[in-house]
């Protein structure tokens, strides 16, 4: 997914920090040049949303689905 408000450290760890939050998350890798956010696991992905754009703000989401 796109954190669309991710431009710096303190807001990257915080959206790191949200995902980490949400039970079933195995896996977290984020760009900060890309504004991306990469969650892997088997969670509730509507709890992710709602949890990430409280704590940073808009968000645009590339993909839901299974891992390639």
């Amino acid at each position: 997914m796109k954190v669309l408000e991710m431009k710096d450290e303190k807001t990257k760890k915080k959206a790191i920090e949200a995902a980490a939050d949400i039970t079933g998350v195995l896996s977290i890798e984020s760009d900060l040049d890309a504004q991306t956010l990469v969650v892997i696991g088997e969670m509730d992905s509507v709890a992710l949303l709602k949890k990430l754009k409280s704590k940073v703000g808009k968000i645009e989401v590339l993909s839901i689905g299974p891992a390639a």
